[in-house]
């Protein structure tokens, strides 16, 4: 299945490929190298623990390759900022706490609500997605019902 993303989103997700094959693959390869100069293998600790973080550091190469495969590319110079979409800035009012908060719509990736990035996928991103300025969306939180009104979209 095919996920929209963004350039940088697909940046990013390069950087750490690189980073795990360059980098974290030689780290683990010298740890396994030390655990075997340990000696009987069948009770080192370290060589079990430098094969599990090997099989880690694959899973996750394999997991970021196969994204990077399956990713249907947004162009955010050509997106329209009439409707809310993935790579669109979003400025909303709060109702309940009335504050105005603004977020940035990212795939399921990219997502981090502390920087103000939500997914695409997530409860607000869902309601969010292709309403206009001026649209009130209502999402199911823990507490109850948050009712927010899209103040504007931006680039």
């Amino acid at each position: 299945m095919k996920k929209a993303m963004t350039q940088e989103e697909v940046k990013e997700l390069e950087i750490q490929l690189d980073e795990l094959k360059t980098i974290k693959r030689k780290e683990v390869a010298e740890k396994i190298k030390v655990a075997r100069s340990f000696g009987d293998l069948s009770e080192n600790s370290e060589y079990d623990e430098a094969k599990n973080e090997q099989a880690m550091v694959e899973a996750q190469i394999l997991e970021l390759e196969t994204m990077l495969k399956n990713v249907e590319l947004i162009d955010t110079e050509v997106l329209s900022t009439e409707t809310v979409e993935i790579g669109l800035n979003i400025k909303l009012y709060d109702n309940k706490y009335k504050e105005e908060l603004y977020y940035q719509i990212v795939g399921s990736n990219s997502a981090d609500p502390s920087k103000g990035k939500i997914s695409d996928e997530s409860p607000l991103g869902k309601a969010l997605k292709g309403k206009k300025v001026g649209d009130s969306v209502e999402v199911e939180a823990p507490g109850g019902v948050m009712t927010f009104k899209i103040l504007e979209i931006t680039k």
